[in-house]
């Protein structure tokens, strides 16, 4: 019980920071170039707070799962009065910039987040004397084995094991075989038989290679912070590299290379959210930063009722030198809506498979 409130609790605040950074971003721009906002809401209804301050309604919302700006007439249902105030009467370059902010945001933050990590912790390294386990996915073969953190692998298939390195060439070539494991745990030697999943893995020009992956990763070895502009520039590297490996992920999904019930939803992300904070103030901050990439990157696909796709809209806009007909945006947010809807009940159906074992 007090696990499962431990896993709510830091979803909450996990998805609470994401959502009002990149709420954040729409709101600020928008008071930038002068675009009236009604109301900023954190969760949707019903209401636990609403206090209204100035023209703007703030709010937090009993359902935690995303939050809102709500902009003078932006509502393409929304007739416009011509005041100077709404969405509809700013700029296709000022509407876009409003738009956009949102998940510049949250790319922001991951870059601020990943820098801090580096700046406090320094460039995490892994022990070349044993090979200890840091995280295990109790879903994936090596914890359904029994392996826990803090356990050490000392060999496999009788074949020693001296850090993590050398765990990686024994597993990766072995997908589907069944690989005989002993590990230490304090004065206990343990022995179990592991059988490495196949796992596609996209290299860096795209091509796809399967490997077998057991679910666990090498407990990391934190030498002490560097300095702010190093921490910065390997920030934005480390956030650049994730969209790179989040856009060929989506590019192995559509091409059918990647099975789509991999991807995960609201009940996988609260898992990991729980287990990350476990592990400490690091590990949750690193979860944060590559959620926070995800929220940038899928916000601004051309999908309508997403970022992007009112972008898309825009786009149009400025090219033919008219708002595209309210009859067209309003089928295209319906569609996305369905889209959307779709999505989330299929990744939540993933998550219960999963979840079910």
């Amino acid at each position: 019980m007090l696990t499962t409130l431990y896993t709510i609790m830091s979803f909450v605040v996990l998805l609470g920071v994401l959502v009002f950074i990149h709420e954040l971003g729409h709101f600020l721009v928008a008071k930038k170039v002068g675009i009236r906002v009604d109301s900023f809401s954190l969760g949707f209804p019903p209401n636990i707070i609403s206090k209204k301050y100035g023209d703007t309604v703030y709010s937090i919302g009993m359902i935690p799962l995303g939050g809102f700006v709500k902009m003078a007439g932006e509502s393409p249902d929304e007739e416009p009065t011509g005041n100077n105030d709404e969405f509809s009467s700013k700029k296709v370059w000022q509407r876009f910039l409003v738009i956009f902010a949102g998940p510049f945001m949250n790319y922001v933050l991951a870059i601020f987040v990943t820098a801090g990590l580096l700046f406090s912790y320094g460039i995490p390294t892994t022990s070349q004397d044993e090979a200890t386990i840091g995280g295990v996915a109790s879903d994936k073969p090596a914890g359904q084995a029994g392996l826990l953190a803090n356990d050490v692998v000392i060999a496999i298939d009788g074949a020693p094991v001296k850090n993590f390195d050398e765990l990686r060439v024994l597993v990766q070539p072995n997908a589907g075989k069944s690989l005989n494991f002993t590990w230490l745990r304090g004065v206990d030697t343990i022995s179990a038989d592991v059988v490495p999943l196949a796992t596609p893995v996209a290299s860096p020009d795209g091509i796809l290679d399967t490997i077998g992956q057991i679910g666990v990763m090498a407990k990391e070895i934190y030498p002490g912070g560097i300095g702010l502009v190093e921490s910065l520039s390997l920030g934005l590297k480390a956030t650049n590299n994730m969209i790179w490996q989040i856009l060929l992920f989506l590019k192995s999904l559509v091409s059918g290379n990647v099975a789509a019930n991999s991807v995960g939803g609201p009940i996988y992300i609260a898992q990991q959210s729980g287990a990350a904070a476990q592990q400490g103030l690091f590990a949750f901050l690193q979860l944060m930063a590559v959620l926070s990439v995800n929220l940038a990157v899928l916000n601004v696909l051309p999908i309508p009722v997403l970022d992007g796709g009112h972008m898309v809209f825009l786009a149009l806009e400025k090219i033919k030198g008219s708002p595209v007909k309210m009859k067209i945006r309003m089928i295209a947010q319906q569609g996305g809506m369905l889209f959307l809807l779709g999505y989330i009940l299929f990744v939540s159906w993933n998550d219960v498979v999963r979840w079910l074992g």
